[in-house]
């Protein structure tokens, strides 16, 4: 292996013309090529006859010519009966990667390399469970597909080289079994590179070799299980910001960010720094982080962000980015998504953990209102949560459906179950035998949260991952008294009809405002029209529908007759709903005389920022809703004045 690897080396040494120098029409050659590529390689999940038990990659790259010389070496356990061939992913784009030799348990052996598979017949029959190694020795200049599987790029003169493999790109740069349903139990990576850079790859730092030759070695280990696409390269003349998380009194891990030494400013140190209390809130709720004999940090890159396992690559550092992508350590990298269909199970994870971090930091205000936000979002979600055609990469990383509407998945279920029950699911998930530092699909986590609720789910699951669209209800109410202060009330909860499911079922929580105070009452809302009666104490005024707003759904109308027996008693200013809002909330009142009304938005010092109405208003009951385009975050106070009667509540605005 070190023998063909060195002989590689001298024929890189040979090459004076640079990949970018090919004639126009071999460029343009290689461009269509990606995208047929990026379209086909669904076709190829990889050999279902055999499971790669580890990944060994070695490489040198250079930049002036743009190459890349590897020797990979693949152990392999056969998964079947009895096998005497099998393949790996490996792209065959023109001009792109050439496969030199291959050794199977260190002797040489017949190959193909056709149509992105690279086909490789056996010295003879291997029986189940027999083990055996590959290595592949190749060089060429990468194909760059998807979001950027391979990247040659430069930032303040300084080259850059980076991998994205996210969907289907892992094999544009070394051969692989191409899926995420199989993970390496370990990897190596080591790459040369010139001294003035630094290459940065997943799992611990084993050493630095320099080779006299103004090229040093970086050598990584992943000990832990690992998704082929998870494997990465960052390279560049980086600057090391180095921290620590410290889990218990007396032990401490690794917390390092690569990062181009323009852009290490105070400012962005601030951002970094955030890193260590984001670990602690999610080792509190989900376990102690998942790689802890290793590291975790950020290798900046100049496009995107990839949870790549212990090191993320990040093209930017909001709060937001790294909140996002550390939370994928959890889900997404200690449990990866079998397949594509279940991206939601990465994305829907991490984009709901940002909403748990901000919770934990600034309260339950700060979560409704992005809550709220990431409901107009998923409107926009067509099809089901379950991705349909995994053939499409914007389909699969559709981010209204697959990270918004997926969160609210999550956000639905902790309504159902209470958050005590909740968070017990999740830890439970993060790390049950059956999915830790494994696979999962969707039946997967239903099956724990139903273990742990200890109830049936399956409703649950099947309308919001297998359904599409959201509900859309009208409510019906009226009320009639009994004796004393109690009244009867009548509801009618009537749902359009939906393509899949035709209705959503869903428990409900109705809160009625009555002479006495309010009341909640919980609901099983399992029919497209359906009737409920229950018992108030006090004259019911008004009725607010899913008042936390627990379901991602829409209110058509709520309807009452109550106006048809009196009219309000007295006046009343309501509080909006919801609140926090972004972006618009709802403000309702009555009056009991018909009279001139006025309803006015002021800022905090007292500017008046908006007249919701000036007018002169019949006896009844009123909403209006108030959409601030032109506010930023902040408290504002909704003003209503009827005559002698002023009242004055306060809402909250997060943008």
């Amino acid at each position: 292996m070190l023998f063909r690897f060195i002989a590689l080396l001298i024929i890189l040494s040979t090459l004076t013309v640079a990949q970018d120098d090919y004639q126009p029409w071999i460029k343009a050659e290689r461009e269509r090529y990606a995208k047929i590529l990026a379209a086909s390689k669904i076709n190829y999940p990889g050999d279902s006859k055999i499971d790669v038990t580890y990944y060994g990659l070695n490489f040198k790259i250079t930049y002036q010519p743009n190459y890349l010389i590897g020797a990979v070496t693949i152990g392999i356990r056969v998964d079947t009966t009895s096998i005497n061939s099998l393949f790996l992913d490996l792209s065959t784009a023109p001009n792109g990667l050439i496969v030199d030799s291959l050794l199977l348990n260190g002797s040489p052996a017949v190959f193909t390399h056709i149509d992105n598979k690279l086909d490789i017949t056996l010295d003879r029959t291997y029986s189940l469970n027999e083990i055996f190694s590959i290595i592949v020795f190749y060089q060429g200049l990468p194909i760059s597909t998807g979001m950027g599987s391979f990247e040659f790029s430069s930032h303040n003169g300084q080259p850059i080289i980076s991998t994205e493999s996210q969907p289907y790109g892992t094999s544009d740069w070394f051969p692989c079994k191409d899926t995420p349903a199989d993970k390496a139990d370990s990897a190596n990576v080591w790459i040369t590179v010139d001294t003035l850079l630094i290459p940065v790859s997943n799992g611990s730092f084993e050493a630095v070799v320099n080779n006299g030759d103004g090229t040093h070695t970086y050598k990584w280990h992943s000990g832990y299980p690992i998704a082929h696409y998870l494997i990465s390269l960052a390279i560049t003349n980086y600057h090391e910001y180095v921290q620590y998380f410290k889990y218990s009194p007396t032990d401490s891990m690794l917390v390092i960010h690569y990062i181009y030494p323009e852009k290490f400013t105070p400012r962005l140190q601030e951002e970094l720094d955030y890193t260590i209390p984001i670990l602690k809130i999610f080792s509190d709720r989900f376990g102690l982080y998942p790689f802890i004999d290793e590291k975790y940090g950020h290798a900046q890159i100049e496009k995107g962000a990839l949870e790549h396992q212990t090191v993320s690559s990040m093209s930017g550092f909001s709060r937001g980015w790294i909140t996002h992508e550390l939370a994928h350590q959890w889900f997404g990298d200690k449990i990866t998504c079998k397949d594509w269909h279940h991206i939601w199970l990465n994305e829907g994870f991490a984009t709901y953990l940002e909403v748990i971090h901000e919770e934990v930091q600034s309260g339950k205000g700060f979560y409704d209102a992005r809550i709220n936000n990431y409901m107009n979002i998923a409107k926009n979600a067509q099809g089901s949560i379950w991705v349909e055609d995994i053939t499409n990469i914007a389909q699969i990383f559709n981010s209204s459906r697959s990270y918004f509407k997926g969160a609210l998945v999550l956000h639905m279920l902790r309504g159902i179950v209470g958050d005590e029950t909740f968070f017990d699911i999740m830890l439970s998930y993060s790390n049950d035998l059956t999915v830790a530092y494994g696979v999962a699909v969707t039946e997967d986590f239903q099956q724990i949260a139903e273990s742990v609720y200890g109830q049936s789910l399956d409703y649950f699951f099947q309308e919001w991952i297998y359904g599409k669209n959201y509900p859309n209800y009208t409510l019906y109410w009226n009320s009639s008294p009994i004796i004393d202060s109690a009244y009867q009330i009548s509801l009618d909860i009537v749902q359009e009809i939906n393509s899949n499911p035709s209705f959503f079922t869903m428990p409900v929580n109705i809160k009625i405002y009555t002479s006495s105070g309010d009341t909640t009452i919980s609901l099983f809302n399992n029919a497209q029209i359906q009737n409920f009666q229950f018992e108030v104490r006090g004259s019911p005024d008004s009725i607010v529908f899913d008042p936390e707003n627990w379901i991602f759904k829409k209110i058509i109308s709520i309807i009452s007759n109550i106006e048809e027996i009196s009219t309000p008693g007295e006046y009343r200013l309501f509080q909006n709903y919801p609140n926090p809002f972004n972006p618009s909330t709802k403000i309702s009142w009555q009056s009991p005389v018909s009279s001139w009304q006025t309803l006015k938005v002021y800022d905090i010092l007292g500017n008046k920022v908006a007249t919701l109405v000036n007018e002169e208003k019949p006896s009844g009951k009123y909403e209006i809703e108030f959409n601030p385009e032109n506010l930023s975050s902040g408290i504002f106070f909704y003003q209503l004045s009827v005559g002698d009667f002023i009242e004055t509540k306060k809402m909250i605005l997060l943008r």
